[in-house]
């Protein structure tokens, strides 16, 4: 019998410990990421300024929530095999900075690897894991980027679970994503495991460009989202990667189409700009609150193509209190003008019409409604059979 018992506390014990932590990511994360503005570029004291002004921008109102750190914080480990931080960049150390972070009533959050070294050459996690989980809870991090660079042939359902039940164990909330980069199909398998996953290769500062490794601009991993929506859900998010909104690479037509869409997909809204001198233009795509509105929408339902004419798009995306969002999406170098017909996509009831960019409403769906859309530029509208 005693050894009956001590089997089922064990076995008991074990399912408790591989549950993520739930109640946490139900609608999509917000914040800002470190990487595609500063890359390798990190310390302490630019990380309290973007702080700073993620407040004073408006950012936090429209509600962006976590300063992530990507990679290059740490450089080695000691005797005892503790995450050495670079202490010439970090000379305060994470707590304290997670401390400051957390004075503006914004949450931190960090980046490691499931391999031996991150993307960059620094300590990873592997063999490490409830250590490291354990550091992080100790600095009070709440959320975790966990990439997957130096591998090896690890198994990533396994290695990314071994990380989860570390965080669980750890016993501090925190948000797990999983930057597996799609390779191995992690929305078949990581819904219990992290909070949400990319689906594709790194996002590059472009409109449609590709490299050899693998990075896209943002309409090439906008494709790879297609057949995804099953896969998305409060709690568990497809991850298309970070926003390229305000960097030097697209245009404010092709950003506000970029905001747009991965509103569409229900994607984490991650900023990877620097927050201390956007332009008036970026702050008002990245604060935009009705464009955020259809991304936070509680149903956490994921956009979807609906259209596919080559240039021309249509997204459609089912919004609470039966509103839907449609986004029309001109992917050509010409403008075009359209004529929607919308018993022809099956919305039949007599909708009001808001053009979320313009903010103007326009219209009811018994009529056709016509359009000119700018060449990489989206038309965003919200139906609604509310008062508008």
């Amino acid at each position: 019998m005693k050894k009956l018992l001590t089997f089922f506390f064990i076995f008991i014990s074990t399912i408790l410990l591989s549950q993520k932590y739930t109640g946490l990511a139900l609608t999509p994360p917000m914040g800002w990421n470190s990487w595609n503005k500063f890359a390798c570029n990190i310390n302490e004291t630019t990380i309290k300024e973007i702080a700073d002004a993620m407040v004073t921008s408006g950012m936090k109102d429209a509600g962006y929530e976590y300063i992530v750190i990507d990679d290059c914080w740490q450089i080695d480990r000691d005797s005892l095999g503790n995450i050495i931080i670079d202490p010439d960049r970090f000379p305060s150390g994470m707590k304290e900075l997670a401390d400051y972070i957390h004075s503006k009533g914004i949450k931190f959050g960090i980046y490691s690897d499931a391999g031996t070294k991150t993307c960059q050459g620094r300590p990873g996690n592997r063999g490490y894991e409830f250590q490291d989980a354990r550091t992080y809870a100790t600095w009070k991090v709440d959320y975790l980027k966990y990439d997957w660079c130096n591998h090896g042939k690890q198994n990533p359902e396994a290695s990314y679970s071994i990380m989860r039940d570390a965080l669980a164990k750890a016993g501090r909330p925190i948000v797990f994503s999983i930057c597996e980069w799609g390779t191995n199909k992690p929305w078949i398998w990581a819904k219990d495991i992290g909070h949400l996953w990319r689906t594709s290769e790194d996002i590059l500062n472009c409109w449609d460009c590709t490299t050899n490794w693998g990075g896209m601009g943002w309409p090439l991993i906008l494709d790879k989202q297609v057949g995804l929506e099953k896969y998305s859900g409060p709690g568990h998010w497809n991850d298309p990667d970070m926003l390229e909104v305000g960097n030097s690479g697209l245009t404010f037509i092709e950003s506000k189409a970029h905001f747009s869409l991965w509103c569409m997909l229900a994607a984490p809204l991650m900023a990877g700009n620097d927050l201390r001198n956007m332009t008036e233009e970026t702050r008002e795509i990245l604060t935009n609150k009705d464009v955020i509105a259809i991304d936070q929408d509680i149903l956490g339902i994921q956009g979807f193509k609906i259209i596919d004419e080559g240039d021309f798009e249509i997204w459609e995306k089912p919004l609470i209190n039966g509103d839907i969002a449609i986004c029309l999406f001109n992917r050509g170098n010409k403008t075009i003008v359209k004529e929607i017909n919308w018993e022809k996509l099956n919305i039949s009831e007599n909708f009001k019409i808001r053009n979320i960019w313009l903010k103007k409403n326009i219209g009811k769906t018994k009529n056709n409604f016509k359009t000119e859309i700018v060449a990489h530029s989206v038309v965003l509208l919200r139906l609604s059979m509310e008062e508008l």
